[in-house]
């Protein structure tokens, strides 16, 4: 198995329409968020079935895909190192792949919201075995990386996930004041699993916080609860 073999079958698949489609979709225009990034036009579920393929690709092979001018070709390779994490049962192999995430983030590579919102919720189940896992978070957070930034709330899916609620009420808190649509995005939708699991914590962060939240963060966090109650908050701000 090979990068280059990856490659090859994403490239047998891409569409030069829906490159065009996609390039727009992403935002890669001047002076927008992803500027300049290159789509060939393969979609998720194909490039899903082609890390299917590839599932026992080494990971030197994977950092030639995660280095990949191609969007599709980065997918790909971050895809493939979700699912080895997911399936790996060893506590060291999971670190290996972990620490390669953090580098690969660090080093430019992991450029997009998808990119960032298909892994950190799976990788971020690492931070559970860590002693202070908010560390981490807290790196992340002060970054000028916008998607430093975005993974160190994405993270927080795991915590959501294993019952605990706490990283994600403080990560919420700490990017109130973010500048970026995509963080209030995330925000909020972080914001809307937290409520899920306990409605009242997030009326709790609600009354502390409505009137200082960017109204997309509010518009996502509150969208489970009633029509009357949606507009109640919502006229708050």
């Amino acid at each position: 198995m090979s990068a280059k073999q990856v490659i090859a079958d994403l490239k047998a698949l891409s569409s030069v329409g829906k490159a065009a489609e996609l390039q727009r979709f992403f935002k890669t225009g001047p002076g927008e968020y992803a500027e300049g990034d290159v789509f060939i036009g393969v979609v998720v579920p194909q490039t899903r079935k082609v890390a299917a393929r590839f599932k026992e690709l080494p990971l030197n092979e994977i950092a030639k895909l995660t280095n990949s001018d191609i969007h599709e070709v980065r997918l790909c390779g971050l895809i493939i190192l979700t699912n080895q994490f997911k399936r790996s049962r060893d506590l060291n192999e999971k670190k290996k792949l972990f620490n390669f995430y953090l580098r690969e983030l660090k080093a430019g590579n992991i450029n997009n919201w998808d990119l960032v919102d298909v892994t950190a919720p799976t990788l971020g189940e690492y931070l559970l075995q860590l002693e202070d896992p908010m560390a981490v978070l807290n790196k992340l957070a002060k970054s000028k990386s916008l998607w430093e930034r975005r993974v160190s709330v994405v993270f927080t899916f795991a915590f959501l996930r294993a019952g605990d609620l706490e990283p994600t009420y403080e990560m919420a808190e700490r990017h109130l004041g973010d500048n970026q649509d995509l963080m209030h995005k995330a925000v909020g939708w972080l914001l809307r699993e937290m409520g899920k699991r306990d409605p009242g914590l997030l009326r709790a962060f609600l009354q502390e916080h409505c009137t200082e939240m960017p109204r997309t963060a509010l518009r996502y966090s509150i969208e489970k609860f009633s029509e009357s109650e949606r507009k109640r908050w919502l006229l708050t701000r």
